[in-house]
């Protein structure tokens, strides 16, 4: 089906340039160019009618004359192009309006920023870089400069240059725009990542701490933080960085309970686990504290107080989760083994696998892994876990 609002656009560009052609020429000569737009006008007609869309397009274009009035309307098909995935397209008409003397500079400024977009959805990096570095450095129209930082941003990021990033939005974009300064924490977490993998852990914490700084909601700086410590067998301070992490973001309480069950168990403190996962059940009503916590009274032989956990969590919020927990804790109990529960335990297991684990909460995209920047919609620290106590 042809794009309606494409070739509106171009059929109405082409009739304002007619008309701004025929109104500014002399009387004289007011008729001297139209035989040649209305043939190209008329073939694009043809083209149109016959349902050949792409080559409507490209006669509409070629009659579109390049000139002050009609510099906006080849950027809006640029766009245009770029948007429906045509980027080859957009690239011939940035590059057409770009070798044009008589554009301005705003002009030529303007149509560098729309190059550069082009060069990014094609791949070219390279490429865009150079032409983003250059507005970067010479525009003087704020707002441009502004855009050409934040591609340049975006170009680094799908490139892994995760400082010249930072160089790029410190300090003014980072204290502007929250997305900015989210992401600028977790640039700040993949040097930490890079440089604990290189047995730099000064380096580590540095930029571990700088991330907390620049954003005190970074959950993923505290564990790390929280692991270097349990790495050096500082377990008590790994604990108390992970109880940090609820009063953060309490939706990524499940993250915190594996490593911190496992400091507790390393200093040899079952019960200290239990008081605290009990101090983090009135904090956060998680399923995954609950489940922790029912799987930690079994371990200790307190089997009745781990169903009654289980069946007061499914009084009060029924979840498939804990339907599965209680099925695994009953046929675990000898007096109660019993084929028909094996069966429902290894079906319900089946259903809690195949559920997606985490959400991204701007997008909505679901996946079994954690993803710190969403696979779909590119944004940092938006990914969380699915918890079924939030009714998610």
């Amino acid at each position: 089906m042809p794009d309606v609002l494409l070739l509106a656009l171009l059929v109405a560009a082409i009739a304002a340039g007619w008309w701004l052609g025929r109104r500014e020429r002399p009387k004289g000569d007011a008729t001297s160019a139209t035989p040649s737009l209305a043939r190209d006008y008329f073939v694009g007609l043809n083209y149109l009618l016959n349902d050949q869309q792409d080559q409507a397009i490209e006669t509409f274009i070629g009659a579109l004359e390049v000139n002050s009035d009609t510099v906006e309307t080849h950027l809006a098909l640029g766009n245009l192009f770029r948007n429906r995935s045509e980027a080859d397209r957009a690239l011939k008409i940035h590059q057409n309006l770009l070798a044009r003397p008589t554009l301005t500079s705003d002009q030529s400024e303007r149509v560098q920023l729309e190059l550069s977009r082009d060069f990014l959805a094609l791949g070219l990096l390279d490429r865009a870089e150079r032409l983003l570095e250059g507005l970067v450095r010479d525009t003087h129209d704020s707002e441009l400069r502004r855009s050409a930082r934040r591609l340049l941003i975006d170009l680094f990021e799908r490139e892994r240059e995760w400082q010249a990033a930072l160089d790029v939005a410190l300090p003014k974009l980072v204290r502007q725009h929250d997305d900015i300064r989210r992401a600028a924490a977790h640039w700040l977490c993949e040097l930490a990542e890079e440089e604990r993998h290189s047995a730099s852990p000064v380096l580590a914490r540095r930029h571990l701490r700088q991330a907390l700084a620049t954003d005190a909601r970074c959950v993923r700086a505290n564990l790390l933080l929280a692991a270097m410590a349990q790495d050096t067998g500082q377990y008590k301070q790994a604990i108390k960085l992970l109880r940090r992490i609820p009063e953060q973001d309490a939706s990524y309480t499940p993250l915190m309970l594996e490593p911190l069950a496992h400091a507790y168990r390393l200093l040899d403190d079952e019960e200290g686990l239990v008081r605290c996962l009990r101090e983090l059940l009135d904090e956060v009503p998680s399923t995954s504290v609950i489940s922790l916590l029912a799987e930690t009274l079994y371990h200790q032989g307190r089997d009745e107080d781990a169903v009654a956990l289980i069946r007061e969590q499914l009084e009060r919020q029924p979840s498939l989760e804990a339907i599965h927990q209680l099925l695994s804790l009953s046929r675990r109990h000898p007096r109660e083994e019993d084929e028909r529960i094996e069966l429902l335990e290894r079906h319900t297991q089946a259903l809690v696998r195949a559920r997606p684990r985490h959400r991204c909460r701007r997008c909505g995209f679901a996946t079994a892994t954690l993803h710190w920047q969403c696979p779909r919609c590119r944004s940092w620290g938006t990914t969380q876990p699915i918890d079924a106590a939030d009714g998610s």
